[in-house]
């Protein structure tokens, strides 16, 4: 890796991080609203595999999407802004941290409901080849997701349609509060695939460069007509499942030793200082750089506007809404 591609690398992961940790404190000082998700210690799955396709491409997220939606080039300030429910928002704060979505960057929808990605994915890959344009749909999902009933349907119909989709199933060892080992009595998630056909890898989610080599390859067997990939990516979610989560049913021991020895943002760093292609001063002016633009954008978005009454039915039917209540 270059230290072009490193850098590159480390600042979205950065950047990804500190929004988070940002999302944290608004959350403490009862400025967000509801619940959210984070992907603390996941960050390498969604920059790898976002880094390699191009602009055209699409995504499809769960509720664990701030990784993903950044990586793909969505507005930082424009998701914060919408999950602190301001007009600016990206969906004028009517989508909240669970649906981020921004059709301008290939960011189709995030999805609160677990697995409910796959079926989009599978329609706007369906689309893709239909019209030939050579699109290749990325449908990330977490581990608790293959377990529902609309994964085999969707896997079933892109493996036998060839469809260009890629599965990418990020196993960060919990669905929810539930241990992945008791609910699948198969050793790698990655296996499901044979079964319908499709080629499966199951790879260290936390090594940002192998991320990105495993989704370059099956993108571009995707774009040939050569179908889909399910991808597992092994990673380690650091956070609890939501802000509500007490975490009681994993052991510090457990999270001390994915934190110091696989996060993914400090292996990053000290590979780049084991091979002389980053030097500390490098990573602190990483660090310092992405610290200062999510504060700024912070102190931007607190001034935006809540939204107005008049945009209540915005975006919800086809006509105006006089014209369907007369």
């Amino acid at each position: 890796m270059n230290k072009e591609k490193m850098k590159n690398f480390l600042t979205q992961m950065w950047r990804i991080r500190l929004f988070e940790e940002k999302l944290q404190e608004l959350y403490q000082e009862g400025k967000i609203h509801g619940t959210m998700h984070l992907c603390i210690g996941q960050e390498a799955v969604a920059v790898g595999a976002m880094s390699v396709l191009r602009a055209d491409d699409l995504m499809t997220s769960t509720h664990r999407n701030h990784g993903h939606s950044i990586a793909k080039g969505m507005s930082v300030r424009g998701m914060l802004a919408e999950i602190l429910g301001k007009e600016t928002g990206i969906n004028h704060g009517k989508g909240g941290s669970m649906h981020l979505s921004d059709i301008s960057v290939g960011a189709l929808a995030s999805n609160g409901i677990v697995g409910g990605g796959f079926p989009i994915a599978a329609g706007a890959a369906l689309a893709s080849q239909m019209q030939n344009i050579g699109q290749v749909v990325v449908c990330f999902a977490g581990d608790g997701a293959i377990n529902q009933g609309v994964f085999h349907e969707a896997a079933n119909l892109v493996a036998i349609w060839s469809l260009p989709v890629l599965f990418v199933i990020e196993n960060n060892q919990y669905a929810m509060s539930s241990d992945i080992q008791k609910m699948v009595k198969i050793d790698r998630l990655s296996k499901r695939a044979e079964s319908y056909g499709m080629d499966g890898i199951t790879i260290d989610g936390n090594d940002v460069e192998l991320v990105a080599n495993t989704v370059n390859k099956a993108t571009k067997k995707a774009r040939d007509g050569k179908g889909p990939t399910f991808i597992e990516a092994i990673t380690y979610r650091q956070a609890g499942h939501s802000k509500s989560d007490e975490e009681r049913y994993r052991k510090q021991e457990e999270r001390d030793h994915w934190i110091e020895v696989n996060d993914p943002i400090f292996r990053l760093e000290r590979k780049g200082l084991d091979e002389a292609v980053l030097s500390r001063e490098e990573i602190m002016k990483i660090r310092e750089e992405m610290f200062l633009e999510i504060q700024e954008l912070m102190n931007l978005v607190e001034q935006d506007d809540e939204p107005s009454s008049e945009l209540l039915y915005n975006n919800v039917y086809a006509g105006r809404v006089g014209e369907l209540i007369d």
